[in-house]
């Protein structure tokens, strides 16, 4: 089976770790145990490991992790729900269960590029839905209805949306949902961003309680600062888990009995990490909206939740070469555009620490203004 490279992951396992600042960061900034222990009252945790037997563990994921994890639903139970090796496991187990050579899958685009690259690895008659800042990188409603022709396998979409921090209230998802059942479609949705709305509890509604064919696929690395565990997981209908289940027994097995661990204690703390990550996404989507509108040569529609925003920059530069130059100028890490199929736009991770994002956007602004000085 043959696959394109995957931008965007090529690009941060090749700089990440040459950068001095990283604001191409895409988790609500990293907890340490410490500090998870501290929220939730564990002053000796010992107690709890020690005793473990480093079995398999639960094989599908353990008792408590899966009812908690359908707690973060309105009508899931333990039973519609598997534990993943994070959520680009759990996307992938999707598709692999349901997409055949032949079948139509719908991907909106920018996404995460696993949504339309695994299905055309598989040579599914792949279908792309551009998002624009026409409809606020909403997708075109009327332009779905059209590509959703009857027998369309699997329509994917991402809410709140990687990389343009869009959003998809409850209504606007019902309209999805009334598409894919006019054509008998499935919806996968990949909610890694969930509960880092910038108003109110900072949550929507989920697909997987929408729709009778509804996926929610998530994990504890963006909204929930644990991407170390490696943890994510599928809710769905009891028919999607049994056969996603089926196809995990040959790439998974089970989670880490540790991690499997740890993210029941985040979870049962959910409140703390979620008041944590609104005060961090909330506060900096605000310092970088003001430094936005402070840039003649950066435009954007500003995101409503996720921790990352798409700028678009006024320079006559590819956008791997505007941020390999910032790079190399500065220390400042972005994402190209062009590794999400998104060329003249650039991918900013605004959720790391406050001081962090300040000190980058400076160096930013200085790079902006030695660029149009020497273009000119």
């Amino acid at each position: 089976m043959k696959i394109r490279n995957f931008g965007v992951e090529i690009w941060m396992n090749h700089y990440e770790t040459k950068c001095e600042l990283n604001l191409a960061e895409t988790c609500v900034e990293s907890l340490t145990v410490a500090e998870l222990l501290d929220m939730a009252g564990k002053t000796d945790i010992a107690q709890e490991l020690l005793p473990l037997k480093l079995t398999y563990g639960a094989i599908e994921g353990s008792v408590r992790l899966r009812r908690l994890v359908a707690g973060l639903y309105e009508r899931q139970r333990m039973e519609n729900v598997v534990i993943t090796h994070g959520a680009i496991g759990a996307n992938a187990l999707v598709y692999q269960t349901l997409v055949d050579p032949g079948d139509r899958v719908i991907s909106v685009l920018p996404t995460y590029q696993q949504h339309y690259s695994i299905p055309e690895s598989i040579g599914a008659d792949t279908r792309i839905l551009k998002l624009t800042e026409k409809t606020g990188f909403l997708p075109d409603l009327a332009e779905l209805k059209s590509l959703a022709t009857p027998g369309t396998k699997l329509i994917a979409i991402n809410n709140p949306n990687n990389p343009t921090g869009s959003l998809m209230d409850r209504q606007y998802l019902e309209r999805i949902v009334e598409i894919a059942r006019a054509c008998d479609a499935w919806i996968l949705c990949d909610e890694v961003y969930r509960g880092t709305d910038q108003d109110g509890d900072g949550i929507t509604a989920s697909i997987a309680d929408l729709y009778e064919k509804g996926i929610s696929t998530g994990s504890m690395s963006k909204t929930y600062s644990l991407a170390g565990l490696r943890l994510g997981w599928i809710a769905g209908p009891q028919g999607l888990i049994h056969a996603a289940s089926i196809h995990r027994d040959y790439n998974t097995i089970s989670v880490g009995m540790l991690d499997d661990h740890f993210a029941a204690i985040a979870l049962e703390n959910r409140d703390k990490i979620l008041e944590r990550s609104h005060r961090i996404t909330r506060t900096n989507l605000a310092i970088l909206s003001e430094w936005v509108d402070a840039e003649p040569l950066i435009s954007w529609v500003k995101p409503r939740s996720g921790t990352t925003a798409l700028l678009k920059y006024d320079l006559p530069i590819s956008s791997e070469e505007f941020c390999i130059g910032l790079l190399e100028k500065t220390g400042v890490m972005f994402t190209p555009g062009s590794a999400m199929d998104m060329e003249g736009y650039l991918r900013i991770g605004y959720t790391n620490g406050e001081d962090v994002l300040r000190e980058g956007l400076k160096r930013v602004s200085r790079f902006l203004k030695e660029s149009v000085i020497s273009a000119a």
